[in-house]
């Protein structure tokens, strides 16, 4: 069993992804009650991909969104510092997807080489989030967009007192159904519970040089995607 720590040790937190990545997809559809394949759909939406624009994956995991957002006719790029990962995915064969191994905070591409990225359910999991969103500018053409999905803060106060109790009782629970680490999905909750709330998010994307930042709330507040434009 591998556990990551909050302090966020990039090798712990690798080895966790490694470790559940054969039932991670069957794990996320399970413990997100369906709504997994929503977000999927609403990060392809917001990026409003054309056929032939590059577009970067960050923390792609099994390359689930990566293959949701080929079908657009997008050039798509996923990466993920989870070789394990990486392999489940692989052995998918997802069409009009190339994966490359890379950490966030030292992406393996040239400056300005997308039209566009995207990090879902990643970014709070980097030891750096600034330099992770740093990263992301660098490697996105001027004009280019990023849309960052994102486990937030529930708006309605009741809500996210039920969605607490969820996160911190129910989802290890269930975990220890589906998961091959139910250990690791104890460190996922913690994560979710300790990440910023939607507004001091959007902050910190400005604080890295995004322009045009906005954001919009999914089922109540549970998920949240995050906008933005590289000026020039």
């Amino acid at each position: 069993m591998t556990r990551a720590t909050l302090q966020k040790d990039p090798g712990e937190v690798a080895a966790m992804f490694d470790e559940v990545a054969a039932r991670y997809d069957l794990t996320n559809t399970v413990l997100s009650l369906g709504q997994d394949r929503g977000w999927r759909r609403a990060v392809t939406s917001a990026l409003d991909l054309q056929p032939g624009e590059r577009v970067l994956d960050l923390a792609a995991g099994t390359a689930t969104s990566s293959a949701a957002l080929a079908r657009t006719g997008a050039q798509v790029v996923g990466c993920d510092f989870s070789l394990g990962m990486l392999q489940v995915g692989r052995r998918a064969g997802h069409e009009g997807v190339a994966l490359v191994a890379g950490d966030a905070l030292r992406l393996p591409f040239r400056d300005a080489s997308f039209d566009a990225v995207t990090i879902s359910f990643g970014l709070r999991n980097t030891s750096d989030v600034d330099l992770a969103l740093r990263e992301l500018l660098r490697v996105t053409r001027p004009g280019g967009r990023l849309v960052v999905c994102e486990f937030s803060h529930p708006t309605r106060p009741a809500f996210r007192t039920v969605y607490v109790e969820y996160l911190m009782k129910a989802l290890p629970a269930l975990a220890e159904k589906v998961s091959s680490d139910p250990a690791a999905y104890v460190y996922l909750a913690e994560s979710i519970r300790a990440w910023p709330a939607q507004a001091a998010l959007a902050d910190r994307l400005v604080d890295a040089g995004w322009a045009q930042v906005a954001w919009r709330d999914l089922t109540g507040g549970i998920v949240a995607l995050h906008r933005g434009l590289r000026p020039g």
